[in-house]
């Protein structure tokens, strides 16, 4: 809103400043971050008052003492909150990727609040059915895999390259195309085109599976991440922590893709319109940072499914607008971690079960559970079974757990970035 109002009253001093992108991002990151602390406050007490909390585990279950009974919950409603209004002030409304990105937030916000609902005031702990929330998530990578097929606003230049001619900087793109290429890491020239992979069926009928390929993998990008972040949101500060990382280094790929000169010389696709990511990951990122301030140890309040499910959502939409879904197993490879931790866990117990004696590979997943579980917590609820990885037999503490897996995101982060060089 502010941005149209200052572009049409541009006789304004310091108007201008509204049309860098830069600009309006650190301006929404900073406003998030302010916005999620005081409404983070307010919002704390509020679930106090009510007495709407979830009850996690108290000082007789935890190895450590830690008690974490009463906490409110909901707090991804904070989040969400400190991401729509920044956006709304400093963001372009019109662009394609900027609406996909509000409306991405705003669906998986409401799917994850439904199951919050459900888990607190129906007292039933299953929450929403769980093809409820497929179905939520498939609905929303559909809607952003076609909108980005058929809108006339969702286009790429293949190419890219700056010249300086009598002193002058000028741009050559290739035309403004429809594509489903992506960006591999490791190889030259970076672009994979999904309908090359269907080649075998002609020129006309490979453009199409290519684009039905997209939509899909879309739609399993979303529910991968949306589902990983959520596995991710198990202890203080660990899922906000990640996502703010993971935020930072989509904000870099985004400002990439929608820079000419970047792109140039990273030798990435232009995305025309794709800069406008950068406004709403950085409210992304700040609502998260501030989100922290009351969710890091001892957290005064959780995200629940309402933050876990819309955090995992953005990411993996902002990743596929900018086609960078690829780079997800590297920079998401925590989420990936917990899922597949998960994943195994609970096939390779399901078919060693009838043996008598059933088989986990590690003490308890998702994967950061594991650190922080004795082997005699699990033999004493479950004591034929036998645990493969037992791990170092002094436990952690689930500060240390939440801080080493943010340095390993932050690892991570660095490598996908570096990847654009690396090939």
């Amino acid at each position: 809103m502010l941005y149209y109002l200052f572009i049409f009253f541009n006789q304004i001093p310091g108007a201008r400043l509204f049309q860098y992108i830069s600009f309006r991002a650190i301006v929404a990151g900073v406003m998030a971050l302010i916005i999620s602390i005081f409404i983070g406050e307010w919002f704390i007490h509020f679930l106090r008052r009510k007495h709407i909390s979830e009850q996690q585990r108290d000082e007789k279950t935890d190895p450590f003492g830690v008690q974490k009974k009463g906490v409110p919950t909901m707090g991804g409603l904070v989040i969400i909150l400190s991401i729509l209004l920044p956006c709304l002030l400093m963001g372009k409304l019109s662009n394609v990727y900027m609406f996909l990105m509000l409306l991405t937030t705003i669906i998986l916000g409401t799917l994850g609040f439904a199951d919050d609902y459900i888990k607190t005031f129906k007292h039933n702990k299953d929450g929403l059915n769980g093809w409820v929330k497929i179905f939520g998530q498939v609905a929303v990578g559909l809607l952003v895999g076609l909108t980005l097929r058929y809108s006339p606003a969702a286009v790429m230049n293949e190419s890219v390259y700056t010249r300086i001619e009598n002193n002058v900087s000028v741009v050559y793109k290739s035309p403004e195309v429809k594509s489903t290429q992506t960006t591999i890491p490791f190889v030259k020239h970076h672009n994979c085109n999904y309908a090359d992979i269907f080649s075998w069926l002609g020129p006309e009928w490979k453009y199409r599976a290519g684009w039905i390929f997209f939509v899909l993998l879309t739609v399993l990008v979303v529910a991968a991440v949306s589902n990983g972040a959520n596995l991710n949101d198990g202890m203080d500060g660990m899922c906000a922590g990640n996502s703010a990382i993971i935020g930072v280094a989509l904000i870099v790929l985004a400002y990439i893709s929608g820079n000419t000169v970047f792109a140039d010389y990273f030798d990435v696709m232009y995305i025309p319109g794709s800069e406008e990511l950068t406004v709403f990951l950085a409210a992304f990122v700040g609502a998260l940072v501030g989100f922290l301030w009351w969710n890091g140890f001892p957290a005064q309040i959780f995200m629940g499914d309402t933050g876990s499910l819309t955090i995992g959502g953005i990411i993996g939409v902002s990743a596929v607008m900018i086609h960078k879904e690829l780079l997800l197993p590297i920079l998401c490879g925590i989420f990936l971690m917990e899922s597949l931790s998960v994943i195994l866990q609970t096939q390779v117990y399901k078919l060693t079960k009838k043996s008598g004696h059933p088989v986990r590979i590690w003490k308890r997943t998702p994967i950061h559970d594991h650190f922080r579980t004795s082997v005699d917590q699990v033999l004493s609820r479950d004591p034929n079974c036998i645990i493969k990885i037992k791990g170092q037999k002094d436990l952690h503490h689930e500060t240390k757990i939440v801080l080493r897996f943010c340095i390993v995101t932050l690892i991570l982060a660095a490598f996908t970035i570096l990847t654009l060089k690396i090939r």
